[in-house]
């Protein structure tokens, strides 16, 4: 059984291996601002800041451009979300995202 049979999440489909757009916070190191934890897009490779960072940027991105899984871009994490069906994933597949250096 799948991700996808499990949670009815039909975005994991759309997701593929990703080239990091950077290896903090995009957003925060043109800013020179700080962040708490990283997420990648599984559809473009966008490096943003989670929740509780103060800008959001990983889900400011997602309302940006409607990309709906992020997977844990910290060292040991592989786990996931999909904003659109507010799913959680303990992991995606292996061969899928990278992780932070």
């Amino acid at each position: 059984m799948t991700n996808q049979d499990r949670t009815g999440c039909m975005h994991l489909q759309g997701i593929h291996e990703v080239t990091p757009s950077a290896d903090g916070c995009e957003d925060c190191l043109k800013t020179g601002d700080s962040w708490m934890h990283l997420r990648l897009c599984e559809t473009c490779g966008h490096v943003g800041c989670c929740d509780d960072s103060k800008n959001k940027h990983a889900t400011r991105h997602f309302h940006a451009t409607h990309h709906p899984i992020i997977k844990s871009f910290e060292p040991g994490e592989d786990w996931g979300w999909c904003y659109v069906d507010d799913v959680f994933f303990e992991s995606l597949p292996v061969n899928v995202g990278s992780h932070h250096p």
